[in-house]
């Protein structure tokens, strides 16, 4: 029976988002982060089901693979999360107005 996704903790709904949002098998991030081909399947379907949280280290490095700031693969809201990418992609200058443009309104 397939899992219900929204019931996954938030890390493993994340980490499965921004690895189909790059277009990549499980299996591809694990070659492109270099894990030991014989346990990294595995484990990358661990994180993705929940069974398993990567170490810090890891979790940095998931995310420089997926393009995604670490902050993503913790947003515990869709539009949080959407806020965190879109931001992540402005340049420094568009993310310093933003915030003072934010700061005014609250």
């Amino acid at each position: 029976m397939p899992v219900d996704v929204r019931e996954l903790p938030v890390f493993a709904r994340r980490l499965r988002q921004a690895r189909e949002r790059a277009g990549i098998s499980q299996r591809e991030l694990s070659r492109r982060m270099s894990l030991d081909p014989d346990k990294s399947g595995p484990r990358m379907s661990q994180y993705e089901s929940g069974v398993h949280m990567p170490h810090l280290e890891t979790i940095e490095a998931l995310a420089k693979h997926l393009d995604v700031p670490v902050a993503f693969l913790f947003a515990d809201s869709d539009r949080l999360a959407q806020m965190i990418l879109t931001f992540s992609k402005l340049s420094v200058a568009n993310q310093e107005r933003l915030l003072r443009a934010l700061k005014r309104k609250s």
